[in-house]
């Protein structure tokens, strides 16, 4: 694969990350509002722990399935580079949050 495809599919799949979580915090905003604030005994424990297997699913196959697939059909240099690529899209999406913070504050 060209090295510019690996770079856009490692930039698209970082912003399939954020926008995930973007809607998980809008999610976590509302949640008091939705479910109400006392503890629902048994419940909360249980949707937190099921919400968190499903946040490491999702973000694993944004982060990890094209890789693991490239390196499966012997595209490991192909594999590792998306990796690496969709990483540092991720460190620097992080980065923009971190200063958007600094500047809000």
């Amino acid at each position: 694969m060209k090295k510019s495809t690996l770079l856009r599919l490692g930039a698209s799949h970082a912003l399939g990350v954020l926008i995930y979580i973007v809607l998980l915090s809008i999610f976590f905003e509302q949640a008091n509002s939705w479910f109400g604030e006392t503890d629902k005994k048994i419940f909360s424990p249980i949707a937190a722990l099921m919400l968190f297997i499903f946040s490491a699913l999702l973000t694993g196959s944004l982060v990890l399935a094209r890789p693991i697939m490239l390196y499966i059909d012997g595209q490991k240099k192909d594999a590792i580079k998306l990796f690496l690529f969709t990483g540092l899209s991720i460190f620097i999406l992080t980065v923009i949050a971190f200063s958007a913070l600094m500047i809000i504050k």
